[in-house]
């Protein structure tokens, strides 16, 4: 199984210093004499191809190189058209895509109706080992082409697939193309402009490693250069034919292991952005002093969660993750650690950020109860020690030992934070089953729609789905959701969803990020998207 849009920093704002300078990143580059904007950014795990591309490190650099059938509105994030003219279904199930003319990919060559397709089959046929392809399972055909269902992404092993295409895509004419689901799935089009949807130009199929080396996309920024652990540089793509065309001449995606040493950058004037404070910043509210007005937070579609490994014989009892949850008073970490920057979460779903979607899906099981968790744990006869593993590298210290305060306080259980040096090998634990108690669980959603915090996580063989969960009575609710006739009664579905998780808990949610970010005084009109992105489009540099 891979992970999708995992992320690996957290502030968690507890004292000055929590966090050692030093360490990668630094130094001049960028500004208005060239106009190219510097920000912080993580080394991708993966070649910057979309459908191998499932968290942050690789994705905002897609994000920028490539555009999709739909864009998402700054805003409000509903979807509207970019590359796709139209989206037709009359009955959700088959929809008929038209292309607008004119869009180019960064060769020159033509965006057309069998970019899309061949880039989509390229990414759904087992063999290519894509670690995306589970996001085409509603496709018709899917399973021909991926027998394990996009959860092994070893090209190697699984069986052998039935077909190369999948039968649900045709293409009528170069601008004309039609997609057959297995079944109605209302939330498809908004799904659309996530990176693995992306076209991909016909070079890319001649030589995929060349491409990997200079990868080519259709988006308002172009591949220029890249030095691994140190920078990824894109510049401005002249022909772009999307809605908004870029301000500035290009994006420094600069690496850094250290959110201290990105922060002090962005006070000194040698970086343009940073998309998470750390912890020095946020005590006393400090960043307000160092950066005045160039800063903010602002809510997104993102969480946190403990997933608790399902495959540990001694979280096996759901009453066992119930009494750790209800063991945790979240408004008080929330306020001391976080000084109040995240909010508690009431469920799986971050609700204020859909539209029409009802929060408190977790019910009883997130709210601070310790008397009742003592003595459900007790009947499971828990005895400890917990284990809450976390990449060292982003700031989660404070917040887990706060955790195995409570947990010691109120359920009598030994706890203890085991850090994993790199945000890399975290993730590897996760591949190889390699967790011996909860873990933590960034989560950053790839569109706005409330599947994507449920399907994406909890169903049998999703791809970020590491604590093995597998409820065959949440994936029929998911099925009904996904098929619901409108968006509104999808929503009352997917909650209905949700609240098996709340009799399962396999995850224990934790609460709901805002994006706290600061920039330079060199950046003019700087505005975060709900993926706690800067809107390079819209961004100008000062002159």
């Amino acid at each position: 199984m891979r992970k999708r849009r995992l992320v690996a920093w957290v502030a968690a704002p507890l004292a000055v210093g929590l966090l050692a300078s030093g360490c990668g990143g630094g130094g001049g580059g960028g500004g208005a004499e060239d106009g190219i904007v510097s920000v912080n950014h993580t080394e991708p795990e993966n070649p910057l191809v979309p459908s191998n591309t499932t968290e942050t490190g690789g994705g905002n650099v897609l994000k920028m190189m490539f555009s999709g059938l739909v864009a998402y509105d700054e805003k409000t994030t509903e979807p509207y058209n970019e590359v796709a003219e139209s989206i037709d279904t009359t009955d959700h199930k088959v929809y008929k895509i038209k292309l607008k003319p004119g869009w180019t990919f960064q060769d020159g060559s033509p965006v057309t109706s069998e970019s899309f397709v061949k880039a989509w089959n390229y990414a759904a046929y087992a063999p290519n080992g894509q670690s995306a392809a589970s996001f085409f399972d509603h496709i018709q055909g899917f399973r021909d082409v991926n027998p394990s269902g996009g959860e092994d992404t070893e090209a190697a092993s699984g069986p052998p697939p039935a077909a190369k295409e999948m039968s649900g895509l045709k293409v009528i004419d170069p601008l004309n193309f039609e997609v057959t689901l297995d079944a109605p799935f209302t939330t498809f089009p908004t799904m659309l402009g996530y990176t693995a949807f992306m076209p991909l130009p016909e070079s890319f199929f001649k030589d995929p490693k060349a491409f990997e080396e200079h990868p080519i996309g259709n988006g308002p920024f172009k591949f220029d250069s890249r030095q691994p652990n140190a920078f990824i540089k894109l510049t401005k793509y002249d022909q772009y034919a999307g809605r908004d065309k870029p301000q500035i001449n290009g994006i420094e995606f600069r690496i850094y292991n250290e959110l201290e040493t990105a922060y002090q950058d962005v006070v000194s004037g040698n970086l343009d952005f940073i998309d998470q404070l750390p912890p020095s910043a946020m005590v006393g509210d400090k960043w307000k002093t160092d950066l005045q007005d160039r800063g903010e937070a602002k809510p997104i579609l993102s969480n946190n969660a403990l997933q608790v490994p399902l495959y540990d014989p001694q979280y096996k009892d759901p009453k066992v993750r119930q009494a750790l949850s209800m063991a945790i008073d979240r408004k008080q970490i929330t306020s001391t650690v976080f000084q109040n920057s995240y909010e508690p979460a009431t469920g799986w779903v971050v609700a204020d950020a859909i539209p029409g979607y009802p929060a408190g899906g977790c019910g009883e099981y997130c709210e601070f109860n310790p008397e009742k968790a003592k003595q459900l744990l007790a009947e499971t006869g828990f005895k400890g020690p917990i284990n809450i593993t976390s990449n060292s590298d982003g700031g989660h210290k404070e917040w887990i030992e706060a955790i195995c305060g409570q947990f010691k306080n109120n359920l009598g259980v030994d706890c203890t934070f085991n850090p994993v040096p790199t945000f890399s090998e975290f993730l590897k634990m996760h591949d190889e089953n390699a967790h011996n108690g909860p873990f933590r669980f960034g989560w950053l959603g790839d569109y706005p729609a409330a599947e994507t915090f449920l399907g994406k996580v909890y169903r049998t063989n999703a791809s970020s789905n590491y604590m093995r969960y597998s409820s065959p009575e949440f994936d029929q609710a998911m099925n009904r959701a996904d098929q619901a006739p409108t968006e509104d009664e999808a929503n009352k579905l997917y909650n209905e969803a949700e609240k098996i998780l709340a009799k399962d808990m396999p995850s224990i949610p934790l609460w709901n990020q805002k994006a706290s970010v600061g920039w330079s005084d060199r950046l003019e009109g700087a505005t975060v998207t709900f993926d706690r992105m800067l809107n390079f489009k819209t961004v100008k540099l000062k002159s």
